[in-house]
């Protein structure tokens, strides 16, 4: 027995009546065999016209945009927060050649701060409190001095010999002022601000001029 559309879904009761085995649209014929599938012939009609219909239309469209305008949300604050990190990134890089450039230049001449050997082009600025562990103070100009590749890379800043002449070098007054930086470290969360990054690369950048 050929049974006929009936509709399907919240359509049922409003299908098409026709043949289940086919359905004609634009005089086109489509044979289907599925019985009770509506969707086939004439769901989007139904979607169209009725009142019902149109409401889960309209349900179904404000669902999609509101799910495309928070993807799209989602993507633009991932791309400003991709550009924000590339501009901290290129402003951090940009402060450390100015900063050990500068480093370079006023220790030109004198001895590697740790072990004392005399100055050598291949000197490199070497921090007394660690870079990575020390934000704050990585680009304090008391914290970092010229220091030969032995001492800086292969005994990892040697660090006794480094505290021993740094108070020689730079002062006791200034020697207890940089610890205290580094203790007040510990107590506080730090963050990068970007105004004071570009005011030190600003300054670096003049002392270089002024040498």
């Amino acid at each position: 027995m050929i049974k006929q559309c009936k509709g399907t879904g919240k359509a049922i009761g409003n299908g098409c009546g026709n043949d289940l085995r086919y359905s004609e649209r634009n005089g086109i014929k489509s044979y289907k065999s599925k019985y009770g599938l509506g969707l086939y012939c004439c769901y989007s009609i139904w979607l169209l016209s009725s009142d019902q219909g149109k409401k889960i239309l309209d349900n179904a469209i404000v669902k999609t945009q509101s799910k495309r305008k928070r993807l799209e949300s989602e993507l633009k604050e991932d791309r400003a927060q991709e550009k924000e990190r590339k501009t901290l990134g290129t402003i951090l890089k940009n402060l450390m050649n100015s900063c050990h450039a500068f480093i370079r230049l006023r220790d030109k001449y004198k001895p590697c701060i740790s072990c004392g050997i005399p100055w050598s082009s291949k000197f490199q600025a070497g921090h007394f409190y660690k870079a990575e562990l020390f934000p704050s103070i990585k680009h304090n100009e008391m914290n970092i001095h010229g220091q030969c590749v032995q001492c800086n890379i292969r005994k990892e800043g040697n660090e006794s010999e480094y505290r021993v002449n740094l108070p020689k070098r730079i002062g006791l007054e200034a020697f207890e002022e940089l610890n205290f930086l580094a203790k007040q470290e510990k107590r506080t969360a730090f963050k990068w601000d970007r105004g004071e990054l570009n005011r030190l690369n600003k300054y670096y950048r003049t002392k270089i001029k002024q040498i």
